[in-house]
């Protein structure tokens, strides 16, 4: 079990820090907005939420972000809905057998991992997107480092596709995040 935790008090700390003036502000998520931003994040939270719980989502949680589709409560719904995240990947039954979200279907402790994935590298981009500072800790840090460094071993093109761009190339000396960022096909000097 990972503990999600950190990464979505981070993520609720980044979310109450956007102001409506950021809203049409790009992402390093190529022609994402941060409104667009959110509205990933809002579908997210509920469909690992949903896939933790072994439930189908009572809301539709496919398609591309769109910011014309932000729930106008976002402010409030959102840090909710990280909490929830939280509190259903706290469960010990979360992490045993197939779990789904979307369209994939995995084995549960890896779909723990995707979500950590997703929380941490979105609130990077969030942070970056409104100028806010990001601090990751050192678990969720290697957690998410081992898993995009798995996602560009030579033979995982197809499994990137929708999931990371390309990998950027980052010095041999950069910390830890930045190599994951790199591995996620960000740049950690994106701004």
């Amino acid at each position: 079990m990972i503990d999600l935790g950190p990464a979505a008090r981070e993520s609720i700390r980044l979310v109450e820090g956007v102001t409506d003036e950021q809203l049409n502000a790009p992402t390093p998520c190529e022609g994402t907005s941060v409104a667009g931003l959110l509205d990933h994040f809002m579908s997210l939270t509920h469909a690992f939420t949903c896939g933790a719980r072994k439930v189908q989502p009572t809301e539709d949680t496919g398609g591309l972000p769109d910011a014309e589709h932000l729930n106008p409560d976002w402010r409030t719904v959102l840090p909710r809905r990280l909490q929830e995240l939280v509190a259903a990947w706290d469960e010990p039954s979360a992490w045993e057998g197939i779990a789904v979200v979307g369209e994939v279907s995995m084995p549960a402790e890896q779909m723990g991992v995707v979500a950590l994935d997703e929380l941490v590298l979105h609130g990077w981009d969030l942070a970056r997107s409104t100028g806010q500072p990001f601090s990751c800790d050192d678990e969720s840090t290697q957690a998410v480092l081992a898993f995009t460094a798995a996602m560009s071993e030579p033979g995982t093109a197809d499994s990137r596709v929708g999931l990371f761009g390309p990998v950027v190339q980052v010095p041999e000396e950069a910390t830890a995040f930045d190599r994951a960022l790199g591995f996620a096909g960000r740049d950690p000097r994106w701004g």
